[in-house]
């Protein structure tokens, strides 16, 4: 007995060792970030954001019955001390999917495009070098079922960067498929990359004009951007990777740009249906969300609508990171902006 009871406090010892060396490990920032007390503004929230590490970061909220409010804090320019200012233009970067997931059920709805058409139907040339193309739909693409390799994931991607489309497409091609198509999910942007191809090829324009045309011209967004090309370079809020120097916001991904305003407008039609023309959103709504977050070198983005307080809450910041932190702790200060707003909302009530 007296044994047992000496194993047991060993045990107990060894345990408690554990559990106080673990806490070496524990993200103490993150922590305190998530637990301190909510500050009485949004404003407020912004700025003890800076105080965190983030250069600059802008944020919009959209209460249904009440004007959209903006706000900014940091640097819209580091090196030329240039203050974050609401209206600049972003790298929306992913969010750009949410356009082309709009831009597919209008094409679908239009039957210029069918849901059921495969991969190898829509590109013959790829049926070869992209496995299981004969079964990958576009119903699996939209939603990344099909499969696909991400380019992203391909270990030469960051160390001997793409030049151009036809490079970066090779990054994906070639290679087994991540899982049998339609029998699991895995984000690959190899799927809008063609998707946003097969736009250009069914209406002998590029994808942006069309997206211009029947998402960006009837909601009047006229700060939202195809591409880099079509901007004042100095009205895009620059760019910032942790440990590194150069601004990132000259690389031309694209992708969209847009102000958080001209994000929140959009994501509102989306969320209310107005974005839609009659049998589009049921087609929609059957292959992709409601919500999105972008990340690219520079450029953090989350987009959603929280329906229990009928708000769109848009949030940018330009500094990151991709070993998770920056991005936890941008989650982190997202969800108490909308924790601020619904407090507020439920005092006025």
């Amino acid at each position: 007995m007296p044994k047992k009871k000496q194993i047991k406090r060993i045990f107990i010892i060894s345990f408690i060792m554990v559990s106080i060396g673990s806490l070496y490990f524990v993200p103490w920032v993150l922590v305190k970030a998530w637990i301190v007390p909510l500050p009485g503004t949004v404003q407020e929230q912004l700025n003890e954001a800076i105080d965190h590490g983030f250069d600059g970061i802008i944020v919009y909220v959209d209460q249904a019955g009440k004007p959209p409010e903006l706000y900014a804090a940091g640097w819209h320019d580091r090196e030329n001390k240039i203050p974050a200012y609401p209206q600049a233009l972003f790298k929306i970067a992913s969010i750009t999917k949410l356009y082309v997931a709009v831009a597919v059920a209008k094409l679908v709805k239009d039957q210029r495009l069918s849901l059921d058409t495969t991969l190898a139907e829509y590109f013959p040339e790829l049926a070869d070098r992209i496995e299981n193309a004969d079964r990958i739909t576009l119903r699996m693409m939209v939603p990344h079922r099909s499969g696909i390799p991400n380019f992203v994931a391909h270990p030469d991607y960051w160390t001997n960067p793409p030049k151009n489309k036809q490079e970066t497409l090779e990054y994906a091609l070639d290679l087994p498929a991540d899982f049998e198509p339609g029998e699991d999910s895995g984000y690959s942007n190899t799927n809008y990359m063609l998707i946003s191809d097969l736009i250009d090829k069914t209406q002998g324009y590029p994808h942006q004009e069309y997206i211009k045309k029947e998402i960006l011209t009837p909601l009047e967004l006229d700060h939202t951007f195809g591409s880099l090309s079509e901007v004042n370079i100095d009205s895009v809020m620059s760019g910032y990777y942790v440990g590194v120097e150069e601004d990132f916001k000259t690389e031309d991904t694209g992708l969209m740009l847009a102000t958080a305003e001209d994000v929140g407008i959009f994501l509102r039609a989306l969320n209310d249906g107005s974005v839609f023309n009659e049998g589009e959103q049921e087609i929609y709504s059957s292959i992709y969300g409601y919500e999105h977050a972008g990340l690219l070198v520079g450029y953090q983005s989350i987009a959603k609508y929280d329906k229990d307080i009928d708000t769109v809450v848009i949030q940018f910041n330009n500094t990151t990171n991709f070993d998770g932190y920056n991005w936890n702790l941008a989650e982190i200060f997202y969800n108490r902006i909308v924790k601020i707003v619904r407090r507020k909302k439920k005092k006025n009530q």
